[in-house]
């Protein structure tokens, strides 16, 4: 018995899709680096439903769910806190002491925010960032 190529080439495509369209990493793409938080009930059963189709494909998708933190939602709490007591935390040659800054956004928010997390994921920032804040780039 000969299966036709389109039907297995359709089955190919929507196993792709479905596995595609249950990775909370692909639909929110902001919520990665965050450490822990209230877990998404969609994306739960999005991955959930990979798992029942696909077993491997659908671990898979919890996995880098959960090593990327978008499973988790996002907290309502913002903070701001001013640049300017922000500048003792770097140094003179632009690096920023993690030790320093925790202290600092410790006193100004209230809560211990774990900046030495091997999670943490940094991102550099931009010399028209930099400049908005009143700081000059040092190489």
């Amino acid at each position: 018995m000969r299966i036709p190529s389109r039907l297995i080439g359709g089955v190919v495509v929507a196993t792709l899709l479905t596995q595609l369209s249950a990775c909370g990493t692909l639909f929110y793409p902001e919520r990665r680096g965050q450490i822990e938080g209230k877990v998404d009930p969609v994306i739960v059963a999005l991955d959930a439903i990979g798992i029942l189709f696909y077993v491997i494909p659908g671990l898979i998708a919890f996995g880098v769910d959960f090593a990327t933190g978008a499973i988790y939602l996002p907290s309502s709490q913002t903070a701001h806190v001013a640049p300017e007591k922000l500048r003792e935390a770097i140094s003179a040659d632009g690096k920023v002491d993690n030790s320093k800054l925790q202290a600092i956004l410790e006193s100004e928010l209230g809560q211990r925010l774990p900046l030495n997390d091997p999670r943490l994921i940094q991102h550099t920032g931009s010399v028209e960032q930099l400049a908005m804040y009143g700081l000059k780039p040092a190489a």
